[in-house]
């Protein structure tokens, strides 16, 4: 399929272009989280009981929290964090998933066989509750160092860490089905003939051929993660204050629910809205890379 082919197909989906515009602008906000602290002359880490869970005005236009911090400077650095551990985690969840279906896919016989009950086994293990015990393994019993573990940014390496590590059978899966189809071809068995190794023929003649899966895969899972993401931090186990995460917003403001109401809506508007964008992106990309898709849009 050329080029202007998989650009059509992408471009009539108003629903897909409405998700990319949408995770576009989520991303840049966050990412302008201290200019907006410089325009409107505020920290979003300024603790202020005088002026707390003040309702939206002038000064603060989305209001404060229970410790009278600035919810929109909040929100856009919270932004940061769960976009990157979806981002990151989805990333390297597919970097592992497709160096294992490769090789399963290329090699086969006991490798495949031996790699593929592995991933089996992955994908029978009850994911949520696992995470929530890993979530909350205390980090000193490890042996890390103490420095590690009293950083603000360890919650946030431990759950990009532990969905990547659970969340690439997917990925893998896919791999090795489109590896099992290619590696018959007539391009590979060239390559073999001219004195090609295992490692060069799935790095330079399969990985470019199977590409469309894991974008999908990949794409899809970022909404997926950002969501695993929200609900450990909703139970305390996830990203942990003073590092802001729309999930621990969230969970801060169950107590709240009656009284400062926005202070829930905000950050869970967010949550379902990048998570719908992040799955009609990936509808998308499934349509638009893949000739057999008959998805509307």
């Amino acid at each position: 399929m050329g080029r202007p082919a998989i650009r059509w197909r992408f471009l009539r989906h108003r629903l897909v272009l409405g998700g990319g515009l949408v995770l576009l602008v989520l991303g840049l906000l966050s990412l302008s989280a201290p200019l907006g602290e410089t325009l409107l002359g505020l920290d979003g880490d300024q603790v202020n009981l005088l002026q707390r869970l003040q309702e939206p005005s002038a000064h603060h236009w989305l209001g404060t929290d229970e410790l009278g911090r600035d919810v929109l400077l909040r929100l856009l650095y919270g932004g940061r964090v769960s976009l990157l551990v979806g981002l990151v985690g989805a990333v390297v969840a597919a970097i592992i998933g497709t160096g294992i279906g490769l090789l399963a896919g290329y090699l086969g016989g006991r490798w495949d066989t031996l790699l593929m009950r592995i991933t089996d086994g992955v994908i029978a293990l009850p994911l949520l509750p696992l995470l929530i015990v890993l979530a909350a393994v205390d980090l000193q019993k490890l042996g890390l160092p103490a420095n590690l573990i009293q950083a603000e940014t360890v919650s946030l390496y431990r759950i990009i860490i532990i969905v990547a590590l659970f969340g690439w059978t997917q990925v893998a899966r896919l791999v090795r089905g489109a590896t099992l189809s290619v590696r018959e071809r007539d391009f590979i068995l060239a390559a073999r003939s001219i004195g090609a190794g295992p490692l060069r023929i799935m790095a330079v003649h399969i990985l470019p051929n199977v590409t469309s899966p894991i974008i999908i895969a990949t794409s899809l899972s970022v909404g997926h993660i950002i969501l695993l993401e929200s609900v450990l931090s909703f139970l305390g186990l996830g990203i942990q204050p003073p590092l802001p995460s729309w999930g621990n917003m969230l969970s801060h403001a169950q107590e709240m629910l009656w009284s400062a109401p926005w202070l829930a809506i905000y950050p869970g508007a967010l949550i379902f809205i990048t998570v719908m964008a992040c799955n009609f992106l990936g509808d998308g990309l499934q349509d638009a890379l893949d000739p057999r898709s008959q998805s509307s849009g």
